[in-house]
């Protein structure tokens, strides 16, 4: 019997050495997050970034882009230069070619910016 494929799949990056080029960490990622979308043919439907001061929750960002055939998110603790990424797709675009879109962008802006792991993950399995 054979196992059925996956639906989707998740594909987690996480980044060392994250220094924003510019003040506003958050929306300059968000707009990278949204570019590597669109170049690879992907519908946005919305999306947010909320920024944190560390008054609350450590300094860094959150941001989220939500897409017809799921999302892709980016999450910062700016002080200690960690960025990770989820990119997840669950209809005909392959996150891999997403993630490496958004990859490309973000080492070409965010210079010293260096990937120390990239995992993809079948989501969606019937067993």
């Amino acid at each position: 019997m054979s196992v059925p494929e996956p639906v989707g799949a998740h594909v987690l990056i996480d980044y060392v050495d994250y220094s924003s080029p510019i003040g506003s960490d958050g929306s300059l990622v968000l707009e990278i997050l949204k570019k590597g979308l669109i170049e690879s043919g992907v519908r946005v439907v919305h999306s947010h970034v909320e920024e944190f001061d560390g008054s609350v929750s450590p300094i860094g960002f959150a941001a989220i882009v939500l897409i017809d055939e799921s999302h892709v998110t980016a999450h910062c603790y700016s002080e200690r230069g960690l960025l990770a990424l989820d990119v997840f797709t669950c209809g005909d675009h392959d996150p891999d070619s997403v993630a490496d879109l958004i990859h490309d962008h973000l080492v070409s802006k965010i210079p010293g910016l260096r990937m120390v792991l990239r995992e993809r993950v079948d989501r969606f399995r019937s067993e």
